[in-house]
């Protein structure tokens, strides 16, 4: 674990896609990336009964109390996302089959992305926010499917649903309902109000 004393915010997470929309808008941030058995606790939780909201939540706390346990005077950014179809949850792709079956089990179908984010300071977390979004895929045919893989790439294999929203994947989609970064895997507004009230963001 590396993190610079000169930055106040960690982003507990090896996400591109977070780190992305940090850096979007300009927020001076380290990323370290938390040894955490997520799956370990996915299947826990489930086998509990805990809501994908729920494991989202929980998840996002796990990795930012890692975190901050190392780095107790930052403030230490968490956050997870579950895809949920019906009673199904879904992981990230392990390849482009795999990919495949995901998106012909979502296809027509409205699937939800719960996201759970915290920040967490002197190893206790401080504050946290959830939220939620409704997808709807199109009856998108085989042949679409097909050329929808070969254009995204290998790339999809880091999103859980093996899409980005805010390339061609678009066009696997008939409707949507929910804030964009939420989609993204960061509800950003909402923290970035919670960081301008510890100064971290000019107001």
């Amino acid at each position: 674990m590396n993190a610079s004393t000169n930055t106040s915010v960690i982003l507990a997470s090896s996400s591109e896609a977070r780190a992305t929309v940090l850096k979007n808008v300009g927020l001076a941030f380290e990323q370290v990336a938390p040894k955490v058995d997520e799956e370990e606790m996915k299947h826990s939780m489930h086998a509990a009964g805990a809501t994908a909201m729920e494991t989202a939540v929980s998840l996002a706390e796990l990795k930012a109390l890692k975190i901050s346990k190392a780095f107790p005077e930052h403030l230490v950014i968490g956050a997870d996302q579950m895809l949920e179809c019906g009673s199904i949850w879904f992981d990230k792709p392990v390849d482009m089959e795999h990919a495949r079956a995901h998106l012909t089990a979502l296809r027509g179908k409205t699937h939800y992305l719960s996201n759970g984010i915290c920040v967490a300071k002197s190893n206790t977390v401080i504050w946290h926010h959830t939220d939620q979004a409704a997808l709807t895929m199109r009856h998108f045919t085989d042949d679409f499917l097909t050329r929808y893989l070969e254009q995204a790439g290998e790339d999809i294999l880091g999103s859980v649903g093996a899409y980005h929203l805010e390339g061609f994947g678009a066009q696997l989609f008939r409707k949507i309902d929910g804030d964009f970064f939420s989609i993204m895997g960061l509800p950003l507004l909402p923290l970035l109000d919670f960081l301008r009230g510890h100064k971290v963001v000019i107001t």
